[in-house]
């Protein structure tokens, strides 16, 4: 399983709304696929969403340890909609099967990259999000 490897140091949970930030979203397709999928990530992880940083939408978190000794947490799953997609964020990867019939995607070092979410199966998508998020959420993880 992934450590957050390359996260941005002081990414951490900022308090800052989420709803605030979906809504300064400039793009209106973008800004309602990412409040869609920020309502679903709720939905499948049973948790509020929360900021971390300026621009990641988090969901639970994850406490990683490095043998160096640098240690964090993270969420396990996120989002962020980022200019070119909706990117979503799932440390501990994406279930292969389910990615088949997802729909309209590309695939990243533990991100999801969605374009539209008109072509996206919820259903798939939701299953992703919930088995990404049990596999981390609340665990610790150290790497070499």
């Amino acid at each position: 399983m992934a450590v957050a490897r390359g996260t941005p140091p002081g990414t951490v949970p900022t308090g800052a709304s989420v709803g605030d930030f979906l809504a300064a979203v400039p793009d209106p397709r973008r800004r309602a696929d990412a409040q869609t999928v920020c309502a679903l990530m709720a939905e499948a992880t049973g948790l509020a969403p929360v900021m971390w940083g300026d621009s990641i939408i988090g969901f639970g978190a994850y406490h990683y340890r490095y043998a160096s000794g640098q240690e964090g947490d993270w969420p396990p799953v996120a989002l962020s909609p980022r200019r070119t997609a909706l990117t979503i964020y799932a440390t501990a990867g994406f279930d292969e099967d389910l990615l088949a019939r997802l729909g309209p995607h590309r695939t990243g070092r533990s991100c999801l990259y969605v374009r539209r979410l008109a072509g996206v199966d919820p259903d798939v998508l939701r299953a992703l999000v919930a088995g990404a998020f049990r596999k981390l959420h609340g665990k610790t993880l150290t790497a070499d």
